[in-house]
């Protein structure tokens, strides 16, 4: 379990490096409207509105970062919590598969952390 923790608090850190990507800088692209469902005239209209929430989602990629490299579990449970909480508010309000796709693996990471310890 010590090895697996710190893999999946990476690769959910990665996963929200990508969102952010695709968020901020690639949100008018045919690979982000198909990401997320738009088409081109909804990604025109909320492309500012894209870039803050991709914001948010590089900072949670920075605290996860932040706890694997000081090996503070108190740090990687609190924004993987974050994430968990963020995925449940996406998937009841935007998309169900946003609980598939963040809050499983931040629950996931959750309890390996916590088993780690």
């Amino acid at each position: 379990m010590t090895l697996i923790a710190p893999m999946l608090v990476g690769l959910i850190a990665l996963l929200h490096v990508y969102i952010m990507v695709l968020e901020m800088f690639l949100w008018t692209t045919p690979r982000a409207m198909k990401a997320f469902g738009t088409t081109p005239e909804l990604a025109a209209q909320t492309r500012v509105m894209a870039g803050n929430q991709g914001l948010y989602n590089g900072f949670l990629a920075a605290g996860l970062i932040w706890g694997l490299i000081t090996g503070s579990a108190a740090i990687q449970l609190f924004f993987l919590a974050c994430v968990a909480v963020a995925g449940l508010y996406g998937a009841a309000t935007a998309n169900r598969r946003i609980l598939f796709i963040q809050t499983v693996p931040a629950a996931l990471a959750i309890l390996a952390v916590l088993l780690a310890r």
